[in-house]
């Protein structure tokens, strides 16, 4: 995509947009503004958009969600942005996903049968396990299983905050780079390339979750400056 690179380029050399340019997708469900402010907030040009080509243009992107799993990919696909998802992974840029975000990234989910996720990571969305209140809607540790330059600075077993009543089960374990305990160990992060993404929300874990958005944002600053 030449002419998305040199928009990329364009955008990090111009005074006004010296800080990376972060595409939030706005497909229309939950709270996706307050992503937003996170990311503004730890330094990051982020604009909510469903603009095709000023998601082309960004230096990364943001997949966030809450809700139902098949509402979601159905409003994401409805809404002509599975494609830009496909692309942003595709062209390498940085890539977050958020919550039912995360749990967009895989097949299928128990929630919605019948249902397609993105596919882009193998796997299937299960219930919590029985025995759980669900949702989970609170404060829990993280147990840090693979060092990530998104987990820089982070204290040891660093509290988020988790809400979902669902969790990802990956085919392929090796992506899981977090987890928490809630009846047993769920995944709570996973890397993939130039995929990170959590379960919990960053933006409203207090200095921790935002220490994360801001490794995110200096990932951007990176591919910006190519």
């Amino acid at each position: 995509m030449p002419e998305a690179n040199t928009a990329r380029k364009a955008n990090a050399s111009a005074g006004s947009s010296a800080r990376p340019l972060v595409a939030v997708l706005d497909y229309g469900i939950g709270n996706l503004r307050s992503a937003q402010k996170g990311l503004q907030f730890v330094g990051a040009d982020a604009r909510l958009t469903n603009d095709v080509k000023l998601i082309a243009d960004a230096h990364a992107v943001v997949l966030p969600g809450v809700g139902n799993f098949g509402a979601c990919m159905n409003a994401l696909r409805e809404g002509g942005l599975e494609q830009s998802v496909f692309a942003a992974v595709e062209t390498n840029r940085p890539f977050l996903g958020i919550c039912v975000g995360m749990q967009m990234l895989f097949e299928t989910s128990q929630e919605s049968p019948g249902v397609k996720g993105l596919g882009l990571l193998r796997g299937e969305i299960k219930w919590l396990p029985e025995g759980v209140q669900r949702p989970q809607m609170q404060w829990n540790r993280l147990k840090v299983l693979s060092a990530d330059e998104l987990f820089d600075g982070l204290s040891e077993n660093p509290w988020m905050y988790f809400v979902h009543s669902l969790s990802a089960v990956p085919t392929e374990r090796s992506v899981v780079v977090a987890t928490c305990s809630y009846g047993e160990d769920l995944v709570a992060a996973v890397r993939h390339k130039n995929i990170f993404a959590t379960q919990f929300h960053p933006e409203k874990s207090a200095t921790e979750g935002l220490r994360i958005l801001e490794n995110f944002v200096k990932s951007c600053a990176v591919v910006a400056s190519r």
